[in-house]
C-alpha cells in the first residue's frame, strides 16, 4: 500500500506508529515494574498494541521505501531517515518479545507460581531497556524524516511572521 486517498500511506502509517509504540512501551515498563498492573488485564492490551504495532511497522517501512524511491538525489537528512526508519523494526520485534514475555510471566503468577526475583528483576530491566531505546529511536527518526521535509521552513516562517 503506497497511496490513500492521494496522500502518501507512509504519511498515515507513520501517525499510528508515533502513538502506538511509545504507548506500548510504557504500558511494557508499567508492567514489569508494577506487579498489580500485571496482574489484571493491562498486560494483554499491551500485548495487542505490540501486535499491532509489529505488523504496522514493516507496512509502514514499505511505504516510506515507496516514496524515498520516488526521490531521484535524496539529501543526507532523507538517507539518514530512510536507514534509521529500517531499524524500527528491530524495535517494534524487540517491543513484541518483551510483550509475550509479560504475559508469560502473568500466566505463571496467575497460576500461583511465584517467579524468582531475579526473573522479575530481569523482565523489568528488559522492559526498560527496551521501552526507553524503543522511544529514543523512534524520536530520532522521527526528528530526521521532520527535518527532511521541512528543513528550516519553520525557522523561515517564523521569521516572516514576525515571531
Amino acid at each position: 500500500m503506497t497511496v490513500i486517498h492521494n496522500l502518501p500511506a507512509h504519511v498515515l502509517f507513520v501517525h499510528f506508529i508515533i502513538a502506538l509504540m511509545p504507548l506500548t512501551a510504557v504500558l511494557e515498563i508499567v508492567c514489569a515494574v508494577w506487579p498489580a498492573a500485571r496482574r489484571g488485564h493491562l498486560v494483554w492490551l499491551t500485548l495487542i498494541l505490540a501486535v499491532i504495532t509489529m505488523v504496522l511497522t514493516p507496512i509502514t517501512i514499505h511505504a516510506g521505501e515507496w516514496l524515498y524511491d520516488l526521490r531521484e538525489n535524496p539529501d543526507a537528512i532523507l538517507r539518514e531517515h530512510a536507514e534509521r526508519g529500517d531499524t524500527m523494526l528491530y524495535f517494534s520485534i524487540a517491543l513484541l518479545v518483551v510483550a509475550v514475555v509479560l504475559a508469560a510471566l502473568q500466566v505463571i503468577e496467575r497460576r500461583g507460581t511465584k517467579p524468582r526475583a531475579i526473573l522479575t528483576v530481569a523482565v523489568a530491566v528488559l522492559a526498560v531497556v527496551v521501552g526507553v531505546a524503543s522511544m529514543v529511536q523512534l524520536y530520532r527518526t522521527g526528528d530526521a524524516g521532520s527535518q527532511s521535509v521541512w528543513g528550516n521552513q519553520i525557522a523561515h516562517l517564523k521569521k516572516a511572521g514576525g515571531s
